[in-house]
């Protein structure tokens, strides 16, 4: 690298790593992000595949070169300078991060706490400005909270590639779209165009509810299902809106995941901007999709924003958080009725990395006469746009039938699926034909029985 290394995210946490240990392989440039990349000690529990999520590239292939460890060496020898002097750019950096799904299974079941999610994101963001441009596919993807509201004026396109094969194969060459993915269907109005106003219950308790771009504008029946829940708890339920005159709020997830740094900063602003003043009463924030949600607890720190983000991470909760936190202390007063059925719960990833599975687990202990039984897999394959593209599409599906798809065929169809991720649930039903719910819609259903 003939320029000076200068990373697009936040490194500076790592800073202290490997400090005066020769044993810890720290990269000749890239600084703290170097050292992020040296947590990795070749132990190899990456390649396992008993149990947990990590890696879920290394299951379907059962390749070094398709594991967090090698990844970690291949960023470590382009920082080292073995991999030309343009490294982001080299074949061998861009194979190794290929069918990297940004699961954060190694954030969570490394030893030593790899996140490789974070080193691809900042690999990824190198590699846009070495080239100069991004592709028409990332660039569409990206964007997708700018004009998600625009999906409802256009879902005859959608019909039409999936009644015409040529269409999808024309989507698939110019786009880069898989012809065989469907396309995620817009509802015909948003949340948050007929979001209520703020009503304001008897008790004194209130909660902000972040309500993302894909429960806005896809699944708004997720985020009205948790409106009702938590009103039937008898909180009062305020809402993130933005500025007026401005166009819905997003986390910036799109953006991070392909690599979009300064694009997600602008979001994650607008956003944090939008929640501080409740946050500063003291407000929960609680989120519904967890890569959306948890970006507030992870991603939003690397960012270099304020200092309001540490404190606005502490408030984030996911709903099964947020409702088993109340259940503790003695503060539920939700009269939860019987539902009498079995559930299969798919975890999202971000849940497993982030310990969230075990609220799911006891928030829907609460639910009378419902069986519950959770899915042991990986990732779906679905891991946002990854199973979307072209080139990952049969990858994508070969990840979901290792375990996750196999296990719902054998259940039989007389039970529910519950799985609170988007992609998650875009991939369950592509691969089984079945449509997952999602936990507030139980909660509500439980409620209304």
């Amino acid at each position: 690298m003939k320029k000076p290394f200068e990373p697009k995210l936040d490194w500076s946490a790592y800073d202290s790593y490997g400090e005066g240990d020769a044993y810890a392989q720290i990269p000749a440039k890239g600084g703290a992000y170097g050292k992020a990349a040296s947590l990795c000690i070749g132990s190899r529990t990456c390649q396992r595949t008993d149990a947990g999520v990590m890696c879920p590239s290394f299951r379907l292939t059962n390749k070094d070169a398709h594991s967090t460890r090698h990844r970690a060496a291949t960023l470590k020898a382009a920082l080292n300078g073995e991999l030309g002097e343009h490294p982001f750019i080299s074949p061998d950096l861009a194979d190794a991060m290929e069918l990297c799904v940004a699961c954060k299974g190694c954030k969570r079941e490394c030893p030593n706490g790899v996140d490789m999610a974070m080193l691809r994101t900042e690999a990824l963001a190198q590699h846009w400005t070495a080239i100069g441009k991004i592709p028409l596919r990332e660039r569409l993807t990206a964007h997708l909270p700018r004009f998600a509201h625009h999906f409802k004026h256009i879902k005859w396109l959608s019909r039409l590639r999936q009644e015409v094969p040529l269409i999808a194969k024309l989507f698939e060459k110019y786009i880069g779209i898989a012809a065989k993915r469907s396309l995620p269907k817009a509802a015909p109005n948003s949340f948050m165009s007929s979001a209520p106003s703020t009503h304001i219950a008897e008790s004194a308790r209130e909660v902000v509810l972040l309500v993302d771009t894909f429960s806005n504008h896809f699944d708004p029946d997720i985020a009205q299902a948790a409106l009702e829940v938590l009103q039937a708890g008898g909180y009062t339920v305020h809402f993130a809106r933005p500025a007026k005159g401005e166009r819905a709020l997003c986390c910036g997830r799109t953006y991070f995941s392909n690599g979009m740094i300064n694009e997600a900063r602008a979001e994650a602003m607008r956003l944090v901007n939008a929640l501080w003043p409740f946050v500063q009463r003291g407000l929960p924030v609680i989120g519904l999709e967890p890569s959306c949600l948890l970006m507030l607890r992870d991603e939003y720190l690397m960012l270099n924003l304020d200092e309001r983000v540490p404190v606005l991470a502490k408030a984030a909760l996911l709903l099964e958080e947020f409702i088993a936190r109340e259940h503790t202390a003695n503060q539920l007063y939700i009269e939860l009725k019987p539902i009498t059925a079995k559930a299969l719960i798919h975890g999202h990833c971000h849940q497993k990395a982030f310990g969230a599975m075990k609220s799911m687990h006891k928030v829907l202990s609460l639910v009378p006469d419902l069986q519950v039984e959770f899915i042991e897999s990986s990732c779906c394959g679905m891991a946002g746009a990854f199973g979307m593209k072209a080139e990952h599409y049969e990858a994508s599906m070969q990840m979901a039938e290792l375990a996750l798809l196999p296990q719902i065929r054998a259940a039989g169809t007389d039970n529910l699926i519950i799985a609170n991720g988007t992609s998650c649930r875009h991939q369950i039903l592509d691969g089984v034909g079945r449509q997952p719910l999602h936990l507030a819609q139980i909660l509500r259903a439980s409620i209304n029985a």
